[in-house]
């Protein structure tokens, strides 16, 4: 079987190794992109990649993921702490997804650490820059190719 993972960044990771580099790194995201389509490759796993600052353009890509993707990774940046609607279209769509994020949101300011996502999420990986993508994309091919005997127990 082949497989699909859907990476989907939410707004301003258009601007990464512009902005706040002490806190998001100097990586930009066609760099990180680039990364994980050489590991999804190696696996074996198709990926495909989305960045959008607008929510529903977010939602609509998390729609059109049904009977597409298999698994999703998603660093929905800010609306991470208040969409409700992102939410609703990943629960939804019942895809497995992993929350993603560059800096390490439950040590930052006190609104970045609560997560609407967290709560339906696989799992979360934050704090470790572009190892978080690496390390998330990591658990979702281990998943789907049955190579991940933790996830098995559960």
């Amino acid at each position: 079987m082949n497989y699909k993972i859907l990476v989907i960044n939410g707004p301003n990771l258009n601007l990464l190794g512009q902005r706040e580099k002490e806190i998001y790194g100097t990586a930009t995201l066609e760099e990180i992109n680039k990364d994980l389509k050489v590991m999804a490759l190696e696996k074996g796993i198709d990926i495909e990649f989305f960045q959008s600052n607008h929510e529903g353009a977010l939602i609509d890509k998390i729609h059109s993921a049904r009977g597409d993707a298999d698994y999703l990774l998603i660093n929905a940046a800010a609306y991470t702490h208040y969409s409700i609607a992102i939410y609703d279209a990943l629960k939804a769509v019942k895809i497995p997804f992993i929350e993603v994020h560059l800096s390490n949101v439950d040590a930052r300011e006190p609104f970045r650490q609560n997560s609407l996502l967290s709560p339906i999420a696989a799992g979360k990986i934050c704090g470790l820059g572009g190892l978080s993508y690496k390390m998330a994309l990591l658990a979702a091919c281990e998943i789907l190719l049955g190579e991940n005997e933790e996830q098995d127990a559960r």
